[in-house]
């Protein structure tokens, strides 16, 4: 039986949505702070890259949807004007350092501001290069440079239990 030309390129879509829905979620939710704001900024991106398939299919379309996804946090966070902050942080009775330096490196993250979050999740979760950075989010690469000096600097602030050279890499594996 043939198949209609449309049904390779819908084909192909689906199995990238498969195979990389779970990693760009979690990339969302680093940028965010919040489960359904991700679902949210995920589903929206994957719509958008479904409208733009036949174009972008071929070039590297894991790497439009994380433009979409951190353009669009930031959208959000503009015009929203306040983050997502939890009033309390969860019971860590049982939890053993690596938990509590996670937990530690997720309550710093979301009090960044969003550009200097986008940058973090884009460095150290995504490991892009400055250059790659500043492509995702549109802006220079001395602007990545100093968002993310800025945002390692309050982090340590926010978190000093992570100490300078340890804990961020191993934090956000968070949600890996």
């Amino acid at each position: 039986m043939a198949r209609a030309a449309g049904d390779d390129g819908r084909d192909g879509y689906v199995s990238f949505v498969e195979s990389h829905q779970h990693r760009l979620l979690r990339a969302a939710y680093l940028v965010c702070g919040n489960r359904h704001q991700a679902e949210d900024l995920l589903q929206d991106a994957l719509l958008k890259l479904a409208l733009r398939w036949p174009s972008v299919r071929e070039g590297d379309p894991a790497a439009y949807v994380r433009s979409i996804l951190y353009r669009d946090a930031v959208s959000w966070w503009r015009r929203r004007r306040r983050e997502w902050l939890s009033a309390r942080t969860p019971d860590q009775a049982g939890a053993d350092r690596d938990d509590a330096l996670r937990l530690a490196l997720r309550e710093a993250l979301v009090r960044l501001p969003p550009r200097q979050r986008a940058v973090v999740v884009l460095r150290y979760y995504e490991d892009l290069t400055e250059a790659a950075t500043a492509e995702v989010l549109g802006v220079s690469v001395g602007t990545v440079k100093s968002q993310c000096h800025a945002a390692l600097r309050r982090l340590r602030e926010l978190a000093p239990e992570l100490g300078r050279d340890d804990g961020l890499a191993s934090g956000m594996e968070v949600t890996q």
